[in-house]
């Protein structure tokens, strides 16, 4: 089974029907998404901190039916440990616990929200997390399921409108692209980003 394609409108327009289960006033006013919440309030899923690997390098698994997963463990002798985890849960990596307020951890959460919407047909009965790479998918298939993920996390945190909102509220202010990271809880690279892909900057 090869995951859906999805265009960037399409992803925009997935974005904003969840952002709307939860609260349709979040595309009117600019403010921080609270994706945290929209992860277990509409979608029922479970965030569970553990240290997923020992190099720091996956920071969000999620787990789309029951089955065991390995994660690091500092105190075992061996590094790693098998734990039982439920389909819904969404392991974030533990060095971000006590940093939920800031853009990676959101960003984080958002990426592995977004693997639940748009790629659970894909996982279901797989036998895999989404932070898995297998040899039975190509890379390129996991590019692509990776940008998906990506671009709406992306959506999920700066939706088009509201930003296009906030950005021209603020065009006068040197510092846009740090003043609309924070208001949307994201980092500045991040708002960069989106900004340069809607044509507000060069």
């Amino acid at each position: 089974m090869t995951p859906q394609y999805y265009q960037k409108e399409t992803l925009e327009t997935i974005a904003r029907h969840v952002i709307s289960k939860y609260d349709g006033s979040l595309l009117r006013t600019p403010a921080s998404i609270p994706v945290e919440t929209i992860m277990e309030l509409v979608y029922g899923l479970k965030i569970d901190f553990q240290f997923i690997r020992n190099n720091g390098r996956i920071l969000g698994e999620t787990v789309f039916e029951d089955m065991v997963v390995p994660i690091y463990e500092r105190e075992n002798e061996e590094g790693y440990k098998l734990i039982p985890v439920t389909a819904g849960t969404v392991i974030i990596d533990a060095s971000l616990i006590n940093n939920r307020g800031d853009g990676r951890f959101r960003y984080t959460c958002a990426h592995e929200l977004a693997h639940w919407v748009i790629h659970k047909g894909f996982y279901t009965q797989s036998g895999e997390t989404a932070a898995m790479t297998k040899a039975v998918k190509s890379s390129e298939s996991d590019k692509a399921i990776e940008w998906q993920a990506d671009r709406l996390g992306s959506y999920f945190l700066m939706p088009k409108g509201v930003v296009k909102m906030a950005f021209y509220r603020n065009r006068n202010d040197r510092n846009i692209v740090d003043t609309l990271a924070l208001l949307f809880g994201v980092s500045r690279q991040a708002m960069e980003i989106r900004l340069v892909e809607m044509r507000l900057l060069p």
